[in-house]
């Protein structure tokens, strides 16, 4: 992610590079990585001035998507992170980068702290990069509340940042929390195949859930949503696959 921001970044982000070295602890231009994560308060990192750097990435970096390279494509796809990235513009790339660096440094409630500052203060982009960023850093699990909270927004964008192309929700979430998000999902138009490992994470109490909310939109006369299907259908293919293979007594 790194290579691909510095090899997108404009000759007029210098200063803002150097900023982000400076509030990460890093040496993003010279190849530098994050040393170990310390285990106390730290004593360097400046939470004001990360939050300002943070800001300013769209001003300096724009929103131009990524156009990603097939060589790039092949790395991100390597690191299993390749369609997280689809979608993203140059800003977001920008401040998820922030956000991965310091993770490597800051301690866990140190991080989890700038996390829900950055979410109470940031507008709606700032947002939709830092739900994004979750499934990327360090000590992830630490962060199940802040996107659980996400998924009661009512703006489609940050909606969408944590329940779609996002792995974070599948690897994280409790049962009722998954579940309620692909509810939500289904509530406000977006597409169920958006929602990553929702085959895995597929239950009889999810299809059971999906099928109340189908009949008081059919009550109200209201449009159900096509891909409805894809819970319901699955289900019934996994239990006949399990008839299948079944051993006879």
């Amino acid at each position: 992610m790194l290579e691909i921001l510095l090899r997108r970044i404009p000759p007029a982000a210098d200063a803002w590079l150097e900023r982000v070295e400076k509030v990460t602890g890093t040496g993003v231009r010279h190849g530098g990585a994050p040393v170990a994560l310390v285990s106390e308060a730290s004593t360097w990192f400046d939470r004001d001035r990360f939050l300002a750097t943070f800001t300013a990435a769209v001003r300096v970096l724009g929103k131009a998507p990524l156009g990603l390279h097939s060589d790039e494509r092949d790395a991100l796809e390597a690191a299993g992170i390749v369609k997280t990235m689809d979608g993203w513009r140059l800003d977001e790339l920008g401040r998820v980068t922030m956000l991965a660096l310091v993770s490597r440094r800051l301690p866990g409630p140190e991080l989890e702290q700038l996390l829900g500052v950055c979410y109470q203060q940031g507008d709606g982009r700032e947002r939709q990069a830092l739900l994004r960023a979750l499934p990327l850093l360090n000590e992830a699990e630490r962060f199940v509340s802040l996107a659980v909270d996400a998924c009661r927004t009512n703006e489609l964008p940050v909606f969408e940042a944590i329940a779609c192309e996002n792995p974070y929700p599948a690897a994280y979430f409790p049962d009722l929390n998954f579940n309620q998000m692909v509810l939500k999902a289904m509530f406000m138009g977006v597409a169920l195949a958006r929602i990553v490992g929702l085959a895995r994470r597929r239950s009889g109490e999810l299809v059971r859930m999906a099928e109340g909310f189908a009949s008081e939109r059919r009550a109200a006369g209201r449009i159900i949503p096509a891909d409805i299907g894809l819970l319901s259908l699955a289900q019934e293919n996994e239990h006949e696959h399990e008839r299948a293979t079944r051993i006879p007594e």
